[in-house]
C-alpha cells in the first residue's frame, strides 16, 4: 500500500451536483415520492437487471383527468444530461412519449385529487444501462407542460465500496462530528487512470445539500482505492430527526397536540418543538415519509390532505431556518421556510401534507449560504445518522458515467 499524495481529482473539484433532487414544477402536484419498490426509507436505487422497480407516485390535487406522459434521460456523475448516448444505448423501448396509464381518483376526502403512479422498468420502457436517471412528467395536454421532474439511480454492482464511522474525528473526540473511512474495490474492472475514470458521492441521510463529491483518496491500492483521516468525510453529527403522525382526523395521534376542522379544512397543531440540550436517542427514519391513514387502506386515494402547523422553540437566529426532509425534496424553498413570530418568540410554518408519518429536521441556512443544524436542536457524536457511498465509472472509449457500486452505513 502506498500514499498517493500526487493523485489529484481534477475533476472533483470542479464537479458540481446539479439537480439531483426532485422538482416540483406545479402547484397541482403534491405527495411526490420515488422509492425503489416499496422501500420508503432507503434511497432511490436499483440494480440493473433485478425485478425492484422504481416507484413514482404523486397527486394531482384535482379531479380533472390529465394525459401525463414521460420522458427519460440518462444523467452523468454530476446530473448534466448524457448528451454522447442514444436513447437506445439505455433504454430498450420508448423512453419518452409513454403516458401513465395508472391513477385514480380521491373518495370521501375533503381535498380532491386524482393519485398516479409508475413504474420503471415496465414493458414500454426496459432499462440496459447503469447510472443516474431524471424522468420528466409533462401534461401533453397542456402544450406538454413540465409537472414535474424526479431522479433515481440504477447500479451494476461490478465494484465494492465500504463504509465505516468514527466519532474520534479530525476534528474532535466524542464531540460535534462524526467522521467517515471509505473503501473501494475494483473487483474484476480495469482501472488505469482513477483521477479521471472514477468519481465519488459520500452522502449523509440521502442529503444532497452537503453531499462530498469527488474527494482526493490518501491510498493507491493497486486494486482499489482508500479514504482515511480525510477531512472532506467530517459530517456535524446534528440530532435524531424529529416525527410525528396524521392518521385519524377525528383524534390526535403521535407528536399532535391537536387536530380540528374549521369549516373548510383539518388543521393539525405538532407539539411545539423544544430546544434538546443534551442527546436522547429516538428511532426515526432519517427524513422519509410514508403516506397512510389509520386503517391502512385504500392510503392513495382516501387519505385526507390537512394543513399541518410546525413550530420551534429557538431564539431569533443569524439567517433562514428550513425544514428539511425527503419530502421537502431537501430543497430550500419559500414554503419550508420558518417564520419567525415575535408575538410567541418562535418559528413558525404551516404545510398542506397528506395524512402519514412524517420525519423532519430542522437546518440553519447562515448569511454566507453555509447550512448547519440549528443549534436549538443540538449537535452530537451519538446521533444514529445513516451514509450512503456512490462509485461511477466511465472506461477508456465509454461515452458516459455508470454507477458501478453503491454502499450505505446504517446506524
Amino acid at each position: 500500500m502506498k500514499k498517493t499524495a500526487s493523485l489529484l481529482f481534477v475533476l472533483c473539484i470542479s464537479m458540481v451536483l446539479m439537480a439531483q433532487r426532485h422538482e416540483v414544477l406545479s402547484p397541482r402536484i403534491a405527495s411526490l415520492q420515488v422509492t425503489a419498490g416499496d422501500d420508503w426509507q432507503s434511497m432511490p436505487i436499483i440494480t440493473l437487471g433485478q425485478e425492484t422497480p422504481i416507484v413514482i407516485s404523486f397527486d394531482d390535487l384535482t379531479h380533472e383527468y390529465h394525459r401525463y406522459s414521460y420522458r427519460l434521460e440518462h444523467c452523468e456523475a454530476d446530473w448534466t444530461i448524457s448528451d454522447q448516448l442514444f436513447d437506445s444505448d439505455f433504454c430498450i423501448g420508448f423512453s419518452s412519449g409513454n403516458t401513465i396509464d395508472d391513477f385514480e381518483q380521491s373518495t370521501g376526502v375533503n381535498q380532491l385529487y386524482t393519485h398516479y403512479q409508475l413504474q420503471i422498468p415496465n414493458r414500454k420502457c426496459q432499462l440496459k444501462m447503469s447510472g443516474n436517471y431524471r424522468l420528466t412528467v409533462y401534461d401533453e395536454q397542456n402544450d406538454n407542460t413540465e409537472m414535474f421532474k424526479a431522479y433515481f439511480m440504477v447500479v451494476e454492482p461490478t465494484m465494492h465500496v465500504g463504509l465505516n464511522m468514527t466519532t474520534n474525528t479530525d476534528a474532535d473526540i466524542n464531540g460535534r462530528h462524526q467522521q467517515l473511512e471509505m473503501r473501494l474495490n475494483y473487483g474484476g474492472t480495469k482501472v488505469t487512470e482513477p483521477t479521471t475514470q472514477i468519481k465519488s458521492v459520500v452522502l449523509q441521510n440521502g442529503r444532497w445539500d452537503n453531499a462530498v463529491v469527488n474527494s482526493q483518496p490518501q491510498y493507491d491500492m493497486g486494486d482499489g482505492l482508500q479514504w482515511s483521516h480525510d477531512r472532506d468525510f467530517i459530517f456535524n453529527g446534528g440530532n435524531e430527526y424529529r416525527k410525528f403522525e396524521m392518521l385519524d382526523v377525528t383524534h390526535t395521534t403521535m407528536g399532535l397536540e391537536s387536530i380540528s376542522w374549521d369549516g373548510k379544512m383539518y388543521h393539525a397543531f405538532i407539539w411545539t418543538d423544544e430546544p434538546r440540550p443534551s442527546y436522547v436517542y429516538d428511532e426515526d427514519a432519517d427524513g422519509a415519509f410514508a403516506l397512510r391513514n389509520s386503517d391502512n387502506i385504500e392510503n392513495d386515494t382516501q387519505s385526507e390532505y390537512i394543513m399541518t402547523h410546525f413550530r420551534l422553540k429557538s431564539p431569533r437566529l443569524s439567517g433562514d431556518v428550513y425544514l428539511n426532509a425527503a419530502w421537502t425534496n431537501d430543497r430550500f424553498l419559500p414554503q419550508y421556510k420558518m417564520q419567525w413570530n415575535d408575538d410567541t418568540q418562535q418559528y413558525e410554518a404551516e404545510l398542506w401534507l397528506k395524512q402519514g408519518y412524517y420525519s423532519y429536521q430542522y437546518l440553519l441556512m447562515q448569511p454566507d449560504g453555509g447550512v448547519t443544524p440549528v443549534p436549538s436542536e443540538g449537535n452530537f457524536y451519538q446521533t444514529q445518522n445513516s451514509y450512503q457511498a456512490l462509485i461511477y465509472y466511465k472506461g477508456n472509449g465509454e461515452r458516459a458515467d455508470r454507477l458501478v457500486a453503491y454502499g450505505a452505513l446504517n446506524q
